[in-house]
């Protein structure tokens, strides 16, 4: 029978970028858990880190630390906060302020704004106990304790500013969770004979990573040009699952030859119906969104319709994706062109 053991401190404070969150800081936040009998942690950065905005940050810390209480804040959410809570708003500190400005802000933060006190921070800086300092200065009561965790950084070995700098590089230190957020995806969509599969294999090959076939295609083929209602659920389940377990392998960018939203199209041009669950796949969203626009010859290669479907297919898909608010990029002209210009857009990204 296991014995009780009450947590030490009433609430602990974890602070940080997490810019993106990797395993040293889920040890940390694990250890303010096991100490405390609730946990608070907070982050923000200013500037903001391209690919590490507020709600991306949110998402790993809930997530990966469902039992703490997540804050993550930029100015805008600090204002609302200071509103909420009926105090004169203030500006988020730059990242190159003085240290003691910082934790004079979490100080005010946490007593003023949160109303949530602290009496341990937990930290594997050396400017721990100079932070508990200030803030026990803030709260005018009991003592704030510091709690070191792993400070010569044996049990993860990687500080968050390396793998800031190439989280591809120390992806061994970044949850699944984490790491597959972090790899972009580009869905390649246009009509038959547009030149979407020859994009995709042509961009995968210029960004050096891997891209999914469409599976639709080859189940297509594997029975002899016959496909039933259900092979669409089918196909759109399996075109995800291909991508998730692709995600896996690559770092940055994943090419998508096709996605659900083009198996939800000839499910309804089929069969007059579909699936709500094949509706709910072609809800998937992308990172990036590239539409082949028909400015070649259609070419027939035994399995296509004609040039007149091929052409309604492009205006459907613009039409589509206005709809459902997608934003995309339309590619025209040769291949070396398409893959330029869609590079370019990524750059930019």
């Amino acid at each position: 029978m296991t014995k009780y053991r009450a947590a030490k401190y009433k609430r602990g404070l974890v602070v940080g970028k997490f810019c993106p969150l990797h395993r040293g800081h889920e040890l940390l936040i694990q250890q303010a858990l096991d100490g405390c009998e609730e946990v608070l942690v907070v982050s923000y950065t200013k500037p903001e880190f391209p690919g590490y905005e507020p709600h991306r940050r949110e998402a790993w810390l809930q997530a990966q630390c469902p039992a703490a209480r997540i804050v993550v804040l930029d100015d805008a959410r600090l204002a609302a906060l200071c509103a909420q809570a009926g105090v004169a708003p203030r500006v988020l500190p730059h990242n190159d302020d003085d240290g003691e400005l910082h934790r004079h802000f979490m100080g005010w933060l946490c007593w003023a704004v949160l109303k949530l006190p602290v009496d341990a921070v937990f930290s594997s800086e050396d400017y721990g106990p100079g932070f508990a300092a200030v803030l026990a200065r803030h709260y005018a009561s009991a003592p704030v304790a510091h709690v070191s965790v792993d400070p010569a950084r044996t049990q993860v070995p990687v500080s968050g500013t390396r793998v800031r700098h190439d989280p591809q590089a120390h992806s061994a230190w970044l949850s699944p969770a984490v790491r597959d957020t972090l790899v972009r995806r580009i869905c390649i969509l246009g009509g038959e004979s547009s030149g979407k599969t020859t994009l995709a294999g042509a961009l995968a090959q210029q960004l050096g990573t891997e891209w999914v076939a469409e599976y639709g295609r080859e189940l297509w083929e594997a029975q002899d040009g016959v496909l039933a209602y259900d092979d669409l659920l089918k196909i759109g389940r399996e075109q995800l699952l291909r991508e998730a377990l692709a995600t896996a392998r690559v770092q940055r960018w994943l090419v998508c030859d096709t996605s659900p939203l083009t198996t939800w199209f000839y499910c309804n041009e089929m069969f007059g119906r579909c699936e709500a669950e094949l509706a709910q796949l072609a809800d998937h969203r992308y990172d990036l969104v590239l539409l082949c626009a028909p400015d070649f010859p259609f070419i027939q290669d035994g399995t296509r319709r004609d040039d007149s479907f091929r052409l309604r297919q492009d205006a459907w898909y613009r039409a589509e994706l206005a709809r459902r608010s997608i934003a995309f990029v339309v590619l025209e002209g040769p291949l070396e062109q398409r893959v330029a210009d869609a590079v370019r857009v990524m750059e930019g990204a």
